[in-house]
């Protein structure tokens, strides 16, 4: 299994960006894929989580009602929306996999899941 993260760059606070975590060799169709950060001298942090069989989708508190996790089946590509943009959301953003369905306190530990993708810089200027 491949992941690959995309879509990060530099924006001004209050703006808006899309991160995109593209799969092979797994569907995410099943399991739960997860987006986590980590700023620079931070340890890795949960950001958003979601199952798609059965649903349930999961957020930290810092993010919830800013960032948005979505999926394209066609293009078996997760998303991460990500609005009203904050400084303290600058971080390396990775995209990762766990082939289970995982409860809420399973989804936000990294240790949870099997795969990672290689990271994508967000800066937010303020």
């Amino acid at each position: 299994v491949q992941l690959q993260a995309s879509g990060g760059g530099l924006v001004q606070a209050g703006g808006s960006l899309r991160l995109s975590c593209a799969a092979s060799g797994h569907t995410f169709s099943y399991g739960t894929t997860g987006w986590f950060r980590q700023a620079p001298g931070k340890e890795r942090e949960f950001v958003s989580a979601t199952r798609w069989a059965g649903g349930g989708t999961f957020y930290a508190g810092t993010v919830k009602g800013r960032f948005t996790i979505s999926r394209d089946d066609a293009k078996n590509t997760v998303y991460l929306q990500m609005n009203n943009l904050k400084p303290e959301d600058t971080a390396v953003y990775y995209c990762a996999v766990s082939r289970r369905r995982e409860i809420a306190s399973q989804a936000s530990m990294a240790g949870t899941y099997d795969y990672w993708g290689q990271g994508t810089q967000v800066t937010v200027s303020s």
